[in-house]
């Protein structure tokens, strides 16, 4: 029997750089990010389940941060949203009585700093605004 087919089938994946192995270590990461998300949402009174919900997940970030609802709107012009994104990530980590590193963790480091966040005994203090 010929295994072409077979063979091909496995270069092909091998060339897309696919391996169960960083496979598993994906899932890992965003089961890890998830639970950290539903964490902090919970750690600041609000449902965890809403860090699952795309949009919704952003706007409850803004409460959390301290920032109004209506900047969720300001996520969808073009680099208006990175500024938003990272005043929001300052307003998390100010209300969760981090300083402007941790806040500089969470904005380029999220998967390290957003499980430290939700597993450490931080606490959320709310809005110092």
């Amino acid at each position: 029997m010929n295994n072409n087919f077979t063979d091909s089938t496995a270069a092909n994946a091998a060339s897309l750089g696919i391996s169960p192995v960083f496979l598993f270590i994906w899932v890992a990461l965003i089961v890890l990010i998830i639970a950290s998300m539903w964490k902090v949402f919970t750690k600041a009174g609000k449902p965890g389940w809403a860090s699952l919900i795309p949009i919704y997940n952003l706007y409850v970030l803004n409460e959390i941060g301290g920032k109004p609802g209506w900047w969720l709107l300001l996520y969808f012009i073009p680099v208006v949203n990175i500024v938003i994104s990272i005043l929001v990530l300052v307003g998390v980590a100010q209300n969760f009585g981090k300083g402007a590193g941790f806040a500089i963790g969470l904005i380029f480091l999220p998967m390290i700093f957003y499980p430290i966040l939700a597993f450490s005994d931080a606490q959320y203090v709310g809005s110092t605004s």
